[in-house]
């Protein structure tokens, strides 16, 4: 598995999985129908944002539809590379890993989960990718001046728990998402840079 800058050469695969109901935003499921439309009017322009580390692209959809101004980030998706390729390109998709932050280490917006998010496709799951990809997408946090990324996760998500406490990760609390994400508890871990 590779991450890669998002391409024109992996549309067709990342397009497909969202055809097939998977989503990249695990809190809002319509968020799949709404990349595929913004992709199919200008696929260019989807491309330009997901490297933006001055947030300067289009308003963020939160779960509960307010949009709120975007902060810096960038996404990767996840590949099958040449040594496990499979045949189509739906399959060497694996999924996306995002990363989020703002200038000087400043806390991130209450609306703003953590630092990192990532979401793996079905059909992919349980085979290590996402633990890999958390481990990839570290040298890019350090590379923005990051000193430590929060993350969260749902108290009953045992696999992503396993996949940040494989990278270091420690338990910092148990919260109230807020009003935002119905009020729903998390868990909030930290890893130092």
């Amino acid at each position: 598995m590779q991450l890669v800058r998002p391409a024109i050469t992996h549309l067709p695969g990342v397009m497909a999985a969202l055809r097939s109901g998977w989503s990249p935003n695990t809190t809002r499921p319509e968020a799949a129908q709404e990349e595929l439309a913004t992709i199919e009017a200008d696929a260019a322009d989807y491309l330009r944002w997901m490297d933006d580390p001055e947030g300067r692209g289009p308003p963020v959809t939160l779960a509960d539809g307010r949009q709120v101004p975007r902060i810096p980030g960038l996404r990767r998706w996840l590949w099958a590379d040449d040594s496990d390729a499979p045949a189509t390109e739906i399959q060497r998709f694996i999924g996306v890993i995002s990363l989020r932050w703002l200038p000087g280490n400043a806390p991130l917006p209450p609306h703003v989960l953590g630092h990192v998010g990532y979401a793996i496709v079905p059909w992919h799951a349980g085979r290590g990718h996402a633990s890999a990809a958390l481990g990839a997408i570290l040298p890019l946090a350090r590379q923005q001046g990051l000193h430590f990324i929060e993350l969260t996760t749902d108290p009953d998500n045992l696999a992503s728990q396993r996949v940040i406490t494989r990278h270091g990760g420690v338990l910092v609390e148990h919260f109230d998402k807020g009003p935002t994400y119905g009020h729903k508890p998390g868990l909030r871990y930290r890893i130092d840079l």
